[in-house]
């Protein structure tokens, strides 16, 4: 049987009955009113409930489509932000396109679903690229992906906020800093009466239709916004829902040093300003001055991008839930930006959640056999978290995890919480296992630009550009859940190198090909998730993941430059000659080495697959008998043992492992 929430104006009223006598007697005397008020909605006749507005009503634990999406409101204001990112001596403007149920007003007050972007005129939104679509009036008719469709009827309002600096808000963006990041938090501080806001005719605009209680969604930027106006404590915003997104907009486009792209912040501040390139030239100049791109250390100018414990935001302001869904397997927001912020958030106990993929930069909505899954788990989380509905959703298992191809397991959090790191420490005969080496055992290589795939390729036969060692045919499936951690003690003839730490699965087998085409295909069939109109309908074309059947592969990765091992803003060469530690996490994993298979630990040089840096040409030696990767495991008993090959293994000569397509690198 569906119960009805009442509406915002009898909670007022009733708020408002405040007679001067005993408690006992404001019980008694209230108890008539309430009784009248719900005589009244009793009695009413055939014809006055027929008449009557549709209010929001939960059945099962969710809210129901009562409310008409062909007949919401659809509108947009422009709200004031207090920076003014353009230097045109006005305060930006941001747009915010509103969808809204009809009956929603001072009598019927909805709570909010932002998705902020700022690629709604440039890349699109979704697996289909969708782009807003606007009638005369410059309403939009056709909101981007199924939130509006969806959430609408159900008794929210969907605003699509375009960022700072893009589509039709005023501005520059600044890609991750000022700008970004207190034009989102305006529009929150706007639903909640703390900012003005204006209709096109330059009257102003009052959000007296909600409730103030707003959640944030969105993948790649959107969701990174979503974590930064989070991470500004703002009051109002209740729950955030990070798809894919990012933390630390060094950790996006630094390794410990080590530069993926050089000046990235102004190319993609232009690729998604569709403005005439001179509006905002000198923003992307101030970038490009200040990003540090000819040290790579972590400066003030990243730190302005830091949301994990940065100059504009911090974790610890975060009040809001946080619903986080990312890939092991995105080497575009790389997963390390999910790791660290979902560890920050534990270590402050933040109601959360958490869905880990093995794809690569893809949407829940686009994980395969789990749409339907997705839809219903976000609908639910939004109905508890905004509507107050007790549904039961934080009584269940805080992580999904797919450990193999479509493979998907519930379990109490993320990492597996009973993982125990194992120490794999390399040899001089090439062997990896649980044994440190002999005294003075040494292997050296030099930092030369490689890609990954002559990295891997003809393991077990000596390269100049690499060691590498490996286990035995292992005697069971061993689980990685986690992040491993490269610990090596070097030595260098130069003050620095970079250096690069694979984990290999060697071993034939079919698994999730994610570098190609994100790790999905697009079908033309079809389903729906919402209502519809004309213009803007509810259907999408069903996924299926990619598989591919490959002699072995890159598990976890990680880059440091050495001179950036003690700090990431100061560095410290390594005098030429003496022997350092150099300590640091590759990215995070689930994964499962399958009985049979080997596991390989190569340590290189300057990986061109993932920077645009050079090779420093250093002359690099390992003290094996004090370097080893620690590997957490997930394991019923502890690992005793790592078997060993009788003779040198040999891997396969050439490896083609296809590069990550780089179509979705800016969104």
């Amino acid at each position: 049987m569906p119960w009805i929430l009442p509406p915002s104006w009898l909670f007022e009223r009733l708020r408002l009955f405040r007679p001067t006598v005993s408690r006992r007697s404001r019980v008694s005397q209230l108890r008539p009113a309430l009784f009248a008020v719900a005589l009244t909605l009793a009695i009413a006749t055939p014809a006055q409930a027929a008449a009557a507005a549709p209010t929001i009503t939960v059945r099962d634990g969710r809210t129901q489509p009562v409310f008409s999406y062909a007949d919401a409101v659809r509108e947009h204001v422009y709200v004031e932000s207090p920076v003014d990112s353009d230097a045109d001596g006005a305060l930006d403007r941001v747009r915010v396109d509103i969808i809204r149920p009809k009956e929603s007003g001072p009598g019927l007050r909805v709570p909010v679903i932002i998705d902020e972007s700022p690629y709604y005129d440039n890349s699109g939104r979704g697996n289909e690229s969708e782009r807003k679509v606007y009638d005369a009036a410059g309403n939009v008719t056709k909101f981007p992906l199924f939130y509006d469709n969806y959430f609408v009827p159900r008794g929210y309002a969907v605003l699509n906020v375009d960022m700072l600096g893009t589509t039709r808000s005023d501005g520059c963006p600044d890609v991750g800093g000022k700008a970004d990041v207190l034009g989102g938090k305006a529009v929150i501080d706007w639903l909640n009466g703390r900012a003005k806001a204006f209709r096109a005719d330059g009257t102003p605009a009052v959000a007296d239709w909600t409730t103030g209680r707003s959640a944030m969604i969105g993948k790649s930027y959107d969701g990174t916004l979503a974590n930064a106006v989070a991470a500004t404590g703002v009051e109002g915003l209740k729950t955030i829902v990070p798809i894919s997104a990012i933390s630390s907009w060094y950790k996006y486009q630094r390794s410990n040093g080590v530069i993926y792209n050089l000046d990235y912040a102004s190319f993609l501040a232009n690729y998604v300003d569709t403005d005439p390139d001179a509006k905002c030239q000198a923003v992307r100049d101030r970038m490009d001055a200040e990003d540090g791109d000819d040290t790579g250390n972590y400066n003030r100018f990243w730190a302005e991008r830091d949301y994990i414990s940065g100059l504009l935001a911090d974790v610890s302001k975060v009040r809001a839930s946080v619903f986080v869904v990312h890939t092991v397997n995105d080497l575009n927001v790389k997963p390390d930006n999910f790791s660290a912020w979902w560890k920050a958030l534990a270590d402050r106990n933040v109601p959360r959640k958490i869905w880990v993929g093995q794809t690569q930069h893809v949407d829940p909505f686009d994980f395969q056999g789990r749409r339907d899954l997705w839809v219903d788990t976000l609908h639910r989380w939004f109905d508890h978290w905004l509507h107050g509905v007790r549904n039961g959703i934080m009584n269940e298992p805080r992580a999904d995890v797919e450990i193999g191809p479509v493979q998907w397991i519930t379990q109490r959090d993320w990492p597996a919480p009973y993982a125990i790191d194992a120490s794999l420490r390399p040899a001089p005969d090439g062997t990896l296992g649980l044994r440190p080496a002999a005294r003075n055992s040494t292997a050296t290589f030099t930092d030369v630009a490689m890609s990954e795939n002559d990295m891997v390729a003809g393991i077990g036969t000596p390269n100049p550009g690499r060691v590498a060692f490996t286990t035995g045919a292992l005697p069971l499936d061993l689980r990685l859940s986690g992040t491993p951690t490269a610990d090596l003690r070097v030595k260098l003839d130069r003050p620095t190198a970079n250096l690069t730490a694979l984990l290999v699965d060697l071993g034939e087998d079919t698994r999730v090909d994610w570098r190609r085409g994100q790790g999905i295909t697009t079908l033309t069939e079809e389903d729906c998730h919402g209502e519809s109109t004309a213009a803007d309908d509810a259907c999408y074309r069903k996924v299926v993941t990619n598989f591919a059947t490959r002699p072995l592969e890159i598990v976890a990765r990680g880059w440091i430059d050495v001179q950036n091992r003690q700090s990431l803003s100061r560095p410290t060469p390594l005098p030429a000659g003496s022997y350092g530690t150099v300590r640091w996490l590759t990215l995070p994993q689930d994964y499962t080495f399958k009985k049979g298979h080997r596991i390989a630990l190569v340590v290189a040089g300057t990986d061109t697959t993932y920077t645009d840096e050079a090779g420093t040409g250093a002359a690099v030696t390992l003290d094996l008998a004090r370097s080893r990767v620690n590997v957490p495991l997930v394991l019923g008993t502890p690992l005793a043992d790592v078997p060993q090959d009788t003779a040198r293994f040999r891997g396969p000569a050439e490896v083609e492992l296809p590069e990550p397509e780089t179509g979705f690198h800016f969104f």
